[in-house]
């Protein structure tokens, strides 16, 4: 009978923050689709009325929460796959740091939209 392996450890650091980012995205995100497709109808939402919305401190925010918190979910999620598929040693090292710069330069990108998107930059 084969053993079920997680790189998780059970209520260490990057089990709970994977949990926690899961349950901040799910409350986000039922927020997206109730503001913007029950309240705002898909036809309704522009590009100005996103700009605009993007202007609101609490929806700012909110909006770079989300990315950010959607960021490193992600690569934490990618990350942890590979180890838990066996990926070790220079390969591991490789891997880390490659997706440690890729949830970076996203990072960066998700900020630098959302002030363009404020009108702020």
């Amino acid at each position: 009978m084969s053993q079920r392996y997680s790189s998780f450890e059970r209520k260490g650091t990057r089990w709970l923050l994977q949990r926690l980012t899961a349950a901040f995205l799910v409350v986000v995100l039922a927020f997206h689709f109730m503001l913007l497709h029950f309240v705002n109808h898909a036809a309704e939402v522009t590009f100005a009325g996103t700009q605009m919305r993007m202007q609101t401190a609490g929806y700012f925010i909110t909006m770079v929460a989300f990315g950010l918190t959607a960021t490193f979910h992600g690569v934490n999620g990618v990350y942890n796959a590979l180890v838990n598929q066996g990926i070790d040693g220079t390969a591991q090292t490789a891997v880390k740091y490659g997706l440690v710069f890729a949830g970076l330069l996203l990072a960066v990108q998700i900020v630098r939209l959302s002030l363009v998107m404020a009108g702020v930059i």
